[in-house]
């Protein structure tokens, strides 16, 4: 028990630091450079092959005052990019030699041209993902993103890329995603041993340090949670979390939902490290197998063209694989592609006869009685339609 909980000390402490000091002390231990990046997925094998060490941001949470930050954004817009700009104003990321934008939504894509205006030193790069996916239009599109990627940099003082490198990037960071997916599997058939917010200070921890320390945390937690006959089962209700994808949920928020009586038994939190579904194949080009997974195995999301009735059969898929007995709806407050795929998302469920609750949240709340009041009501709810 001592050692898991130092494991998730370490986590926790790496994912509150706004202030990023392993990202630091890795530049000063490497002379790398580090390249931040906003959700939802960029190519970060890519980064890693070059020796750029690949850095999520995703705001402050709940442990920064913002203050020049909301002079840069209106007040109808999520939290998360003007407590980005607020690490960036005071210095906190002064480590970064660069900063990636996918495209995510409007919001997002101005913060990358605040980010040029204010920062013309450094490199900054609007990753646009392709709703083509035809290898020969949207392929082409992505492989020349990643190949000019590459090349800035190359020029900024990274390794050139190489095949060989940008396959062992792929296969460490294979390695990464299969580590999460058992944990993910683990938690559906046991949640009592992988409490959410546990894997969550993990999954934002790997955000941060470089792959193999990622990983290496990641093994040595499920060996941890399997070897501890502590923890047991409670009568609690099976449940997936959904709608968040870019702004995340305060930790505060996933401990009380879980202390509501909700076992969150699949959620798309952190979906950097589970955008890509399986292993990125090691044969043939890299570079074109990476483009090919990013393009054709990645999760269903806001961001992605889909078919009218295929937005929400993903999520009704999950359910029933997780076996859980309802939806938590959880968006950030005005983010507009979450928001905007909910009701597709309910309607899709409920054709499917599952229960489910809404609810919104920021980045930096704090107080959650009335939330946990909700979902405690909802989760008695499942437990007595499913004894029904």
């Amino acid at each position: 028990m001592s050692a898991l909980t130092d494991l998730l000390d370490r986590a926790e402490r790496v994912y509150r630091d706004w202030r990023f000091t392993t990202v630091k002390e890795w530049k000063a231990r490497t002379g790398g450079l580090a390249v931040g990046y906003m959700p939802v997925w960029v190519p970060r094998e890519v980064l890693h092959a070059q020796g750029v060490l690949p850095v999520g941001v995703m705001g402050a949470g709940d442990d920064l005052e913002i203050i020049r930050g909301d002079a840069y954004y209106q007040s109808y817009i999520c939290h998360i990019p003007r407590s980005t700009i607020e690490l960036a104003l005071n210095g906190s990321l002064d480590c970064l030699d660069g900063m990636l934008f996918p495209a995510t939504c409007d919001v997002i894509r101005n913060l990358s041209g605040i980010w040029k205006l204010t920062f013309a030193d450094k490199l900054v790069r609007y990753y646009d993902t392709p709703q083509d996916f035809d290898p020969a239009r949207g392929g082409a599109f992505v492989r020349k993103d990643l190949e000019e990627l590459s090349e800035d940099l190359a020029r900024r003082g990274a390794r050139p890329l190489t095949a060989a490198a940008l396959r062992r990037s792929v296969e460490a960071y294979n390695e990464n995603r299969r580590l999460v997916r058992g944990l993910y599997d683990l938690r559906r058939d046991a949640p009592w041993k992988v409490p959410t917010y546990e894997l969550y200070v993990l999954l934002r921890a790997g955000m941060v340090l470089p792959v193999e320390e990622s990983s290496a945390m990641l093994a040595s937690y499920r060996a941890a949670v399997e070897a501890d006959t502590s923890r047991r089962p409670m009568d609690q209700a099976r449940v997936v979390l959904s709608g968040s994808f870019c702004e995340q949920p305060p930790l505060g928020l996933l401990k009380t939902l879980e202390r509501s009586g909700c076992y969150i038994v699949d959620d798309d939190l952190a979906q950097v490290h589970r955008w890509i579904r399986s292993d990125v194949p090691l044969e043939g080009d890299p570079l074109d197998a990476l483009v090919a997974a990013s393009l054709h195995d990645a999760i269903p999301h806001p961001t992605r063209w889909s078919e009218g009735e295929k937005k929400g059969e993903d999520l009704v898929e999950r359910v029933r694989r997780s076996r859980a007995g309802g939806v938590l709806f959880a968006a950030p407050s005005f983010c507009d592609p979450a928001l905007l795929d909910q009701p597709m998302a309910v309607a899709a469920i409920e054709r499917a006869g599952i229960p489910w609750t809404a609810f919104k949240y920021a980045e930096n709340g704090g107080q959650f009685q009335v939330i946990r009041e909700q979902a405690g009501t909802f989760a008695d709810s499942i437990k007595l339609w499913s004894a029904a």
